[in-house]
């Protein structure tokens, strides 16, 4: 019997860090899906996962890290508060 090896391509890629930080912004701050992220720009499954993961861990150690994780989530909440407000106007017109 004869086994067919197929030999894949290293699909290890390397990001920069400031790129992994947008992802990260774009998931937290902004409320995009980590699945919408990884579609949109050709991500892995797992992959903006695992910087959110890196990030959250670096917060618990590094408390200028954590104050950008408290930014990020009240500009997330912030923005939620605008966007009801603007469709609450919007019904009153």
């Amino acid at each position: 019997m004869k086994v067919k090896v197929i030999k894949m391509a290293n699909t290890n890629k390397r990001y920069e860090p400031e790129f992994k930080k947008k992802m990260v912004r774009l998931v937290l701050e902004e409320g995009r899906t980590i699945a919408s992220v990884n579609k949109e720009y050709g991500l892995g499954e797992g992959t903006v996962r695992s910087w959110i993961r890196q990030f959250e861990e670096e917060c618990e150690k590094n408390p200028e890290t954590k104050d950008t994780k408290d930014i990020y989530e009240e500009n997330r909440r912030l923005r939620k508060k605008l966007e009801e407000a603007e469709k609450e106007v919007r019904f009153l017109k």
